[in-house]
C-alpha cells in the first residue's frame, strides 16, 4: 500500500510539472507575441512621424494608446489562469491591424510622393509626314525637305534640328514658314515632305485646317525637358496656386492649350480661399514669348505651364507660387472617386457633350464625373457665354474642395490619392503636401471659399500664335482686372473679406 501511494504521488507530481511546463510555454509564446506587437507599434508610429502629416498631439496620443495596449497584452501573460489566452488573441489582432495600417500608410505616402514635386515641363517635338508617305523611320528622311515655322517656339525647333542632324548624319534641308498653319498646309500641298513642330500646336492647326490630323502621321518624336524654377514658399503662409485645365483627354503630361485658368488664393491663417477665373480668350501678353504682340490666354499653355503662370502674374500684379494641371479625363475620375459632388447652378440649362445630353436644374445638383465635365464646359446656353462658364467651373472646384474636406472622405483617402496621382500634375513638393494635410488635421473646420471672375468685351484680332489669322478674343476690362488684383493681394495680406 505505501508503495502504491508513493507511485500515485510521483505520477501526480510529474503531471503537475508537465501542466506547469505547458502553461509556462504558453505564457512564453504570449510574451513573444506582445514584444512583436510592440515592435510593429514602434515602426507604425515612426512611419507616421517621418511622414510629417500627422499633428504631434495626435501622434503622441496614438503612441500612448499603443503603449497601453502593449502593457495590457504583456501583463496578461502573467495571469495564473486561461486569461493569458485573451492577451495572445489581442496581440495577434492588434499586430495584424498595425501591419495593415503600416502597409496602407506606406502606399499612401508613396502615392503622395509621386503626386507632388514636378520639376520639369516637357515639350514633345514631332516630325510628321503625310499618312501615305513611304518613310518608315526618321532614317528614311535623309533627302527630305523639312518645314519649320519661325513665329514661335524657336528654341525647341533649334534643339529638334540639332537632334535630327545627329540622327540622319547631316544637316536637314529646311524650309521656313511664318506660321504653323502655313507649315502644315505646305505639308499637305506637297511643298515640303516633313514638318517639324511642337505637338502642342496641333490644336492651332486643327482650328484652321479641317481634318488635318486624319491626313498625317507622326514619324518621330523627341521630348525636350526644361527645368522649372524651384518654389520657395511654405503652404503655412498665404500663397497662390494656378489651376490649369487642359483641353485634351489622355495623359496629364500632354502639352495643350489651357482651357481653364483659375488662380486659387489661399490664406491658411484666415482660412480663406479665393477662386479667380480668367476667360480663356483674354487678349494678353505672354511674357518671354510674344514680345509686344498679344495672344489668347489659352495659347499660353502651348508654351508651358510656367508661361501661363507668368501671364497671370503680370495681369494681376501678384506672385503665383504653385500650379496644378488637370485634363478632361482627370475631372471625370476625381469626381467619380469622391462619389459625386453637389454643385450649385445659377441657371437651369441643357447641354450636349459628345453623344450624351445633360440637364441641370437651378440650385443644387448632385453630379457624377461626366455630368460635372458637361456642366463645366457649357457656355452657349448663357448670355454671358464664357464668363458664366468660368463661374460654373468655380462652382465645380468649390464642390470638390468641400467634398474632400468632409471627414467621411478619410475612408477613401487611398483611392483619392491614387486617383490624383494619375490625374494631376503639380509642383507642390511632398514636404509641402504633408504640411497641408497636417495643417487641416490639426485645425479641422471649414474654409471660406470665395469666387470672382474677370470680364471683358468680345472682339476679333490677330494672335501671336496664329499669325495673321483673325480670331475671336476678349479684351480685358481694366476695372475688373484691377478689382481682382486688389482682392487677391488683400487676402494674401491677411484681410478677411466677404463676397
Amino acid at each position: 500500500m505505501p508503495q502504491r501511494r508513493e507511485q500515485r504521488e510521483r505520477r501526480r507530481h510529474r503531471g503537475s510539472h508537465q501542466y506547469y511546463d505547458e502553461k509556462r510555454g504558453k505564457h512564453t509564446l504570449g510574451k513573444v507575441l506582445a514584444v512583436i506587437q510592440l515592435l510593429i507599434s514602434v515602426i507604425f508610429v515612426g512611419i507616421l512621424f517621418n511622414s510629417g502629416m500627422i499633428p504631434m498631439k495626435y501622434l503622441a496620443a496614438g503612441a500612448a494608446v499603443l503603449f497601453v495596449l502593449f502593457a495590457l497584452t504583456f501583463g496578461l501573460q502573467f495571469a495564473r489562469s486561461k486569461v493569458n489566452l485573451i492577451g495572445v488573441i489581442l496581440s495577434i489582432l492588434i499586430s495584424a491591424a498595425l501591419a495593415f495600417g503600416t502597409y496602407y500608410f506606406m502606399n499612401m505616402h508613396k502615392a503622395i510622393s509621386n503626386l507632388g514635386g514636378a520639376e520639369y515641363k516637357t515639350d514633345n517635338m514631332i516630325v510628321v509626314v503625310k499618312k501615305e508617305d513611304s518613310a518608315q523611320s526618321i532614317l528614311d528622311t535623309e533627302n527630305y525637305i523639312f518645314g519649320v515655322q519661325t513665329a514661335a517656339d524657336r528654341t525647341n525647333n533649334e534643339k529638334m534640328l540639332t537632334k535630327l542632324t545627329t540622327l540622319i548624319g547631316q544637316e536637314p534641308n529646311v524650309k521656313e514658314f511664318t506660321t504653323i498653319q502655313e507649315e502644315a498646309q505646305a505639308l499637305l500641298d506637297g511643298r515640303i515632305e516633313a514638318a517639324i513642330y511642337n505637338e502642342a500646336f496641333n490644336s492651332l492647326i486643327a482650328d484652321d485646317i479641317e481634318g488635318y490630323e486624319d491626313q498625317i502621321r507622326i514619324l518621330y518624336q523627341y521630348g525636350i525637358d526644361t527645368k522649372l524654377e524651384k518654389v520657395d514658399q511654405s503652404v503655412t503662409e498665404p500663397f497662390n496656386v494656378y489651376i490649369s485645365g487642359i483641353d485634351v483627354y489622355g495623359p496629364i503630361s500632354t502639352n495643350s492649350r489651357s482651357d481653364v485658368n483659375i488662380i486659387a488664393t489661399v490664406n491658411p491663417k484666415t482660412r480663406q480661399v479665393l477662386l479667380t477665373t480668367t476667360p480663356r480668350d483674354y487678349y494678353v501678353l505672354l511674357p518671354g514669348v510674344s514680345g509686344n504682340q498679344r495672344d489668347k490666354l489659352t495659347h499660353a499653355g502651348i508654351y508651358g505651364v510656367d508661361v501661363s503662370m507668368a501671364t497671370l502674374e503680370q495681369l494681376y500684379n501678384t506672385d503665383i507660387n504653385y500650379y496644378a494641371r488637370v485634363n478632361f479625363t482627370s475631372l471625370i475620375e476625381i469626381v467619380d472617386t469622391l462619389g459625386g459632388i453637389d454643385v450649385n447652378s445659377e441657371y437651369a440649362f441643357e447641354t450636349r457633350f459628345g453623344a450624351q445630353g445633360y440637364s441641370f436644374q437651378k440650385g443644387v445638383n448632385h453630379l457624377n464625373g461626366k455630368q460635372a465635365l458637361a456642366f463645366s464646359r457649357e457656355r452657349h446656353s448663357f448670355a454671358s457665354g464664357d464668363n458664366q462658364r468660368g463661374k460654373n467651373q468655380e462652382a465645380v472646384i468649390t464642390a470638390i474642395i468641400n467634398k474632400m474636406l468632409d471627414p467621411s472622405m478619410l475612408t477613401k483617402a487611398m483611392d483619392i490619392v491614387k486617383e490624383l496621382d494619375d490625374c494631376v500634375e503639380t509642383n507642390v513638393s511632398m514636404d509641402q503636401l504633408s504640411k497641408l494635410i497636417q495643417m487641416q488635421l490639426n485645425s479641422g473646420g471649414n474654409w471660406s471659399i470665395l469666387t470672382d471672375n474677370a470680364i471683358g468685351t468680345g472682339d476679333s484680332n490677330t494672335c501671336y500664335s496664329s499669325g495673321s489669322q483673325m480670331l475671336y478674343v476678349m479684351n480685358p476690362n481694366e476695372v475688373s482686372v484691377s478689382s481682382i488684383s486688389s482682392k487677391i493681394n488683400r487676402i494674401l495680406g491677411g484681410e478677411k473679406i466677404t463676397q
